[in-house]
């Protein structure tokens, strides 16, 4: 089938999140300058560059008590830091407890019972048992089209390692199985790997 987004699919599902998987959960906590502090995944996440290393999520939705975006973005606007959170299968009751809409004054690590740790380079709290956390100073926000689409990009300013994962110098994942997110409610878990030699490789 061909479908043009602007005229729907006619699918009992959107199938667009299905096309673009598997996607890395980016579970980002933030501090507001109140004090307060939110955690939150967001699905569209990853990488942006290597050197200096930066990250990039993205906001597909608003809040009727934040001027833009949700708890997160809008933390981020006031503070302009955040940690992004990795997810291990073992934490896949907590992140999803997390994922829910709650009031700007709900605390989500409270909510899950999920214990924090003091991040080391930013003012924020990271998640204390993630298999990693990447600690983020905010480079910029760009507006995509849409009524609350925002791509928040952040460079990374420390990096947390679990070191029971650190296997020969490896950051092995398959020692916490990182969770994945696919279309419509289901994810994935990263159990084994396969390698590649790229052809430039020497």
């Amino acid at each position: 089938m061909f479908y043009q987004p602007k005229d729907g699919h006619g699918l009992r599902h959107n199938p667009f999140n299905a096309l673009i998987t598997p996607r890395p959960i980016g579970w980002i906590s933030t501090r507001g300058t109140d004090g307060g502090e939110n955690l939150a995944p967001y699905s569209f996440f990853n990488g942006a560059s290597y050197e200096p290393p930066q990250i990039m999520f993205a906001s597909t939705s608003g809040k009727d008590d934040r001027a833009k975006g949700k708890d997160s973005v809008g933390n981020i606007i006031d503070t302009g830091v955040f940690c992004v959170n990795v997810v291990s299968y073992e934490m896949r009751d907590a992140m999803n407890i997390t994922s829910r809409s709650a009031q700007r004054q709900v605390d989500e690590f409270d909510l899950a019972n999920i214990e924090r740790a003091p991040c080391e380079t930013i003012a924020c709290s990271r998640v204390a048992h993630a298999p990693a956390s990447l600690e983020c100073k905010l480079v910029k926000m760009v507006d995509l089209p849409g009524a609350a689409n925002i791509v928040v990009f952040g460079e990374v300013t420390g990096i947390y390692l679990r070191d029971e994962f650190l296997v020969d110098g490896i950051f092995d994942v398959t020692k916490f199985q990182p969770m994945a997110r696919l279309g419509y409610r289901d994810y994935a878990r990263v159990t084994e790997l396969f390698s590649l030699t790229r052809p430039d490789d020497t």
